[in-house]
């Protein structure tokens, strides 16, 4: 593999999560199908993205140093 990722930027990470949290539900009585579990991860997803994106631009505005084009 190339490059690193956060393991909170990972959808395999999430995925599994999700399982876990629909196993646990199970034993109380909730069940969660593929579908939802499918849909609770692209939401998580896009949260993560613009979180992200949120605090790439507050942190460029609060910088102290210009960026250069070398």
């Amino acid at each position: 593999m190339d490059g690193v990722k956060s393991l909170l930027a990972s959808k395999t990470f999430w995925g599994g999560l999700v399982a876990v949290v629909a196993g646990v539900a199970g034993f109380f009585g909730y069940t969660l199908g593929a579908d939802d579990q499918q849909a609770i991860i692209e939401i998580i997803a896009g949260v993560g993205s613009t979180i992200g994106g949120l605090v790439a631009i507050w942190g460029r505005i609060v910088a102290s140093k210009k960026i250069e084009l070398d």
